[in-house]
């Protein structure tokens, strides 16, 4: 008899949970407090792994026709010089970066249209015996055999399950924006990541003649002076980053422009709870640094379907979920924030040296670093 799932948030994690387990004859509803599928956000890449994670529901396949192929990542200096490429290895594909929108759109043409529910913010959960009951700020409730927790980094199922919540300032912000590629001077078909005392700046090629930019500054949290930070306030910051840094910042109205804090959250002990599971974000929060935060919640949908195909009970799916992703993603997390601190120094000593190592370093140690993390294991 299948069962009735209740995924609680539809962005990546949840639509992609929703494919996975519908696959397996799961009964699945998405409930989703946007009122209509509108997302927030600017570029996206999407890695090897989370691809072959996806392959077989025909999602890759229009990833991959829809976004922008790249080879990796050429890592360079703030006056454009060559530190280090970060190189997908022969035979494992490429990256592929898209409007985050685009995804979304594909995602959930992947599904039967009456999938998702709009404008339903979850409000509290009830988990008896045989059921868990859900109940939403508009006074509706569904009930359910099995909750799928999708609902972010800041997700109230687990406050609500867990009431403990270890967040970590990463000690860096950031902003994202999309721009057209037109009249823009110096630039590269290359995914694009520039290291400097000043900060960090990322450029990266989307489809139809647009790029996704972001910039990452050392700051305190929540800064409010930070926070109403305009392009023209990067482009002081940036301004002296080669081509088309500058001039990209000046092209980017402060409008498009978003901003948000750099947190993540440790792994937690478990990330079931009795009929709960958590995916994603509400998981496993991983800083931005090796941009594999959407691509691990793609793999968590797809393990988690297998998991429950496999299993004759729910309660060995998801402590066979939880075995199986655990490992990967504590060392993900934990690479994510030891990259995250070098690229971020402002000290002049510490980059030069930093830079002069990488450049030399033998390029098989970041091959057998990619060959580990592109490669998708059910």
């Amino acid at each position: 008899m299948s069962q009735i799932v209740l995924i609680i948030g539809g962005g990546i994690a949840g639509l992609c949970a929703a494919i996975t387990l519908q696959q397996i004859g799961m009964k699945v509803k998405v409930y989703e407090r946007s009122t209509e599928p509108t997302v927030a956000g600017a570029g996206i890449i999407i890695a090897p792994n989370a691809l072959q994670a996806l392959k077989p529901y025909r999602i890759s396949d229009e990833i991959i026709r829809q976004g922008y192929p790249s080879d990796g990542f050429h890592v360079l200096s703030d006056r454009g010089r060559p530190i280090t490429q970060l190189a997908v290895p022969s035979g494992y594909g490429s990256l592929h970066s898209i409007h985050r929108k685009d995804l979304h759109h594909i995602l959930l043409s992947a599904l039967p249209p009456d999938t998702v529910e709009w404008g339903r913010s979850f409000l509290q959960l009830e988990q008896k015996d045989d059921h868990v009951r859900v109940a939403f700020s508009d006074g509706s409730q569904a009930v359910g055999d099995l909750v799928v927790a999708a609902d972010g980094i800041h997700s109230n199922i687990r406050k609500q399950i867990f009431r403990k919540n270890i967040y970590r300032y990463a000690g860096y912000t950031c902003w994202r924006g999309v721009v057209s590629v037109d009249g823009l001077p110096g630039l590269s078909h290359r995914f694009i990541e520039t290291w400097g005392t000043k900060g960090r700046f990322g450029i990266v090629p989307l489809p139809n003649n647009k790029l996704y930019w972001y910039a990452l500054i050392n700051a305190r949290q929540s800064d409010p002076r930070i926070a109403n930070y305009s392009t023209k306030d990067l482009h002081r910051l940036f301004q002296n980053y080669h081509d088309p840094i500058p001039s990209l910042l000046l092209k980017t109205s402060s409008q498009d422009m978003i901003h948000r804090d750099i947190v993540d959250i440790a792994p937690r002990e478990h990330f079931y709870s009795d009929r709960v599971v958590f995916i994603g974000d509400a998981a496993h929060a991983i800083t931005p640094n090796m941009g594999q935060g959407a691509c691990q919640a793609m793999e968590d949908a797809r393990i988690l379907a297998e998991c429950l195909r496999i299993q004759s009970n729910y309660q060995g799916a998801f402590a066979d979920y939880d075995a199986r992703r655990r490992e990967r993603i504590e060392q993900i997390s934990r690479q994510s924030w030891k990259i995250g601190k070098m690229a971020q120094s402002e000290s002049f000593l510490f980059t030069s040296f930093r830079n002069r190592l990488m450049k030399h370093a033998p390029k098989r140690i970041y091959r057998n670093q990619a060959q580990h993390l592109y490669q998708f294991q059910l």
